[in-house]
């Protein structure tokens, strides 16, 4: 029983890491139509903006709200650098999509080269707060807390995209950007700066994620984004292009088939795991589980 419910947990905490990158992904194609190749390198980003914000900036650290402060600011230094793409690169290519595909794709090797050019290809050691490291008894298992960590920010991520899509002024005009953008300018509505918001907010989560990731996986290293990215990918396409509920969803299967897999058959049998789990999905479902915007 206590390894079903460690493994219950740990595979809800990798499905909660997979929600934070895959919901900046469906948000930003869902709404705006933009395949982004570049969004592990925002996660990079953010990963290595904490680490480096806990080592060198004045009041963060690896405790207390030193911690906090070190996540805000690689989440910053993501949702910063993620805007002046839109701004610059993506703009320009509206309606361009192999351009799009080109240019994120290019910045994501790029972003990974950069990164290793600075700090070397190791993996580093990420600051995590004791408690994070820490066990909490859980129905006779011992459950490490920063799964908890995750699952919490996973949840209130969500809940926060949800209620700023149905209940704000921005999430009404992107909805109504995406049905009619051309009608919604002619009302005098700015869409390319909700637009630019939408891909800035798409970067904070992607950075979130990088931060978090440090924790649960103990080390950052310059590849981290991509490989994420490439699981993230499967949660968007398995719950719907254009659907956060349905990345949501779609994140909890991924995440508990890979953890089951890995651990009752053999380790690696779960990435294989997964993608038998994309095929079935998609010979059954071709939309994914739900093709609607959130």
């Amino acid at each position: 029983m206590s390894t079903l419910v460690l493994l219950t947990v740990t595979g809800l905490g990798l499905a909660a890491l997979y929600f934070l990158v895959a919901s900046g992904l469906s948000l930003i194609f869902g709404l705006m139509g933009v395949l982004n190749f570049a969004h592990g390198a925002f996660l990079t980003i953010g990963a290595y903006g904490t680490w480096w914000a806990a080592e060198n900036l004045p009041g963060a650290g690896a405790s207390g709200w030193g911690f906090v402060l070190a996540v805000a600011f690689g989440v910053a230094v993501g949702t910063l650098v993620a805007a002046l793409v839109e701004l610059a690169l993506i703009r320009p290519l509206y309606e361009r999509h192999i351009e799009q595909v080109l240019v994120t794709v290019g910045l994501s090797l790029a972003m990974v080269a950069l990164v290793r050019a600075i700090w070397g290809a190791d993996p580093r050691p990420f600051p995590a707060p004791d408690w994070a490291k820490d066990t909490t008894s859980l129905l006779g298992a011992n459950v490490p807390n920063d799964r908890f960590l995750l699952v919490g920010s996973a949840v209130v991520v969500l809940l926060a995209v949800l209620a700023f899509l149905r209940f704000t002024r921005f999430g009404l005009v992107i909805r109504a950007g995406v049905e009619n953008r051309s009608m919604v300018t002619a009302l005098g509505i700015d869409v390319r700066r909700a637009f630019t918001l939408v891909f800035a907010i798409g970067g904070a989560f992607a950075a979130l994620a990088g931060a978090l990731g440090g924790v649960y996986l103990g080390s950052i290293s310059p590849g981290q984004g991509t490989s994420l990215l490439i699981f993230a990918f499967i949660v968007v396409v398995i719950g719907g292009m254009s659907s956060i509920t349905g990345a949501a969803v779609a994140a909890v299967l991924v995440g508990l088939v890979q953890q089951f897999a890995n651990y009752y058959a053999a380790s690696g049998v779960g990435d294989l795991s997964v993608v038998l789990l994309l095929a079935v999905v998609l010979l059954t479902r071709p939309g994914g589980l739900t093709a609607r915007v959130a």
